[in-house]
């Protein structure tokens, strides 16, 4: 009876009698011993001059222990051993960042490639798809470099010739659950190569308290919380419009509220003003000073109010116009930004037909024409579907906070914006947790980044209006 053949043999094998054992003998050629040691001495050369490339420090110091152990003997050698140690650990603790950056996270990426994705790379390649079989031969994506940081590991890896970025991105689940890490992020770096970023730690698990007003004014970008990298996250509203959508409770306040504030420098100036359409009134009312007047709650209220705002849009317009490409605010022409809570109320759940439309065409009115004449709009709503928001598109930075399907994220951030990590339906519906968190997409960078806003509290913003009414 046939026996188990390697490659595809065996569908090229007959035979006439089922009873008789079939043995495949493959053809050996015998390769002359010269020629074997040869191709094994230029392996082990070229495995020298990559190591020694990649690896200089860590090449350096056997050699250079060695040298001394032949020249002054094995005392000597431990003598420099331990002077080196005890230099690194005095470093280590006097100058911790530039310790970090130039040693400890070589060595903790050295660490990392060799017990996590060095030893785990086959398995996890095989399982989840990535690799693949070719008439009895295994095509594995190359694992090219391991960087890290106090953050996550970010890896360089070759795809196979054929593959796709989509390829990769609809398996970042295997892929954080192969590596033991609690998420991926796909992102393409040049035609073939990949970069992977694993985060090891979460610098948003905690809320953030409410940031420090600035000191001096200025209209942005503004600082409004943190990356997820740990770096400050300053958002760009001169210039732009935003849109934030998050499902109740997610925080959608947090980004208003702190983009407030840190416009005060700037409105206490006169080189910026804060309009404000509130027709929940529930959450700016809590601070209607700091617009003076600018305030509206009532949906007719609120048509006025940005029937204003593109009245101011198309006089600097025509002011403008052959004179300057761009706003630079002026006390004359401060920068207006346009804050709607719950633009959906007034975009597709208001009963009024009039009503609806004039709001519908002033706001797309403002986000086409205002970003170049200084006037700015940041809507916040809780459904993203294209008939309660038309006019999504027209806005270039997106924000999407905690959301209840997965389809919505796309709906918010663009397509493919979940398959390359914005996972904002699994943020934690926890307040302690989740409130504030979000991934932002920007239009300067296709990629979604996960950020936290600061909390501003009650507290905060009855300090804010003293502050500002100090201006008077």
């Amino acid at each position: 009876m046939f026996k188990r053949l390697p490659g595809d043999e065996a569908r090229n094998l007959v035979s006439t009698t089922p009873d008789t054992a079939i043995v495949f003998r493959p053809a050996v050629l015998k390769t002359p011993a010269l020629v074997t040691f040869l191709v094994y001495g230029w392996r082990f050369l070229s495995a020298l001059v990559r190591t020694t490339w990649r690896h200089p420090v860590a090449v350096a110091v056997p050699v250079a222990l060695g040298v001394v152990w032949t020249w002054y003997g094995w005392p000597a050698a431990a003598s420099t051993l331990g002077f080196v140690v005890l230099s690194l650990l005095a470093w280590a603790f006097t100058e911790p960042d530039s310790f970090s950056h130039l040693v400890g996270f070589r060595l903790l990426a050295w660490w990392r490639l060799m017990s996590v994705y060095r030893r785990h790379w086959h398995g996890v390649m095989d399982v989840s798809g990535l690799a693949k079989r070719v008439n009895g031969r295994v095509y594995m994506p190359r694992l090219i470099r391991v960087a890290c940081d106090d953050w996550a590991d970010r890896i360089t890896v070759r795809m196979l010739a054929g593959q796709a970025v989509k390829d990769w991105s609809d398996r970042i689940d295997n892929l954080a659950q192969g590596f033991g890490v609690t998420s991926c992020r796909v992102a393409l770096v040049k035609g073939g190569r990949l970069l992977l970023t694993f985060p090891r730690s979460d610098p948003l698990a905690a809320p953030i308290p409410a940031l420090p007003i600035p000191d001096e004014p200025s209209v942005g970008p503004v600082e409004i919380g943190k990356q997820e990298d740990g770096r400050p996250l300053r958002l760009k509203v001169h210039g732009t419009h935003v849109l934030i959508a998050g499902a109740t409770g997610a925080g959608k306040g947090s980004f208003l509220w702190d983009t407030i504030r840190g416009l005060l420098p700037a409105m206490r100036a006169g080189l910026a003003e804060v309009w404000a359409l509130d027709p929940k009134l529930m959450e700016l009312s809590f601070g209607r000073e700091l617009f003076q007047g600018r305030y509206a709650a009532d949906p007719a209220e609120c048509a006025d109010l940005l029937d204003e705002a593109v009245s101011v849009m198309q006089k600097r317009a025509a002011r403008f116009a052959g004179l300057q490409r761009s706003h630079v605010p002026t006390i004359e022409d401060p920068f207006v930004l346009v804050l709607v809570d719950e633009v959906a109320f007034l975009t597709a759940y208001q009963p009024d037909r009039q009503l609806r439309q004039r709001i519908s065409a002033a706001l797309a009115t403002l986000a086409t024409q205002g970003r170049s004449v200084g006037v700015g709009v940041m809507a916040a709503l809780q459904d993203p579907r294209k008939e309660v928001m038309n006019i999504r598109n027209l806005f270039p930075d997106k924000i999407a906070l905690r959301l209840d399907e997965s389809e919505q994220v796309d709906m918010v951030l663009g397509d493919g914006a979940r398959d390359r990590g914005a996972l904002a339906d699994y943020i934690s519906p926890v307040p302690e947790l989740g409130a504030g968190v979000a991934y932002m997409r920007l239009e300067t960078s296709p990629e979604p980044i996960r950020v936290r806003a600061a909390y501003v509290s009650d507290t905060d913003i009855r300090a804010m209006v003293a502050y500002h009414g100090q201006a008077a």
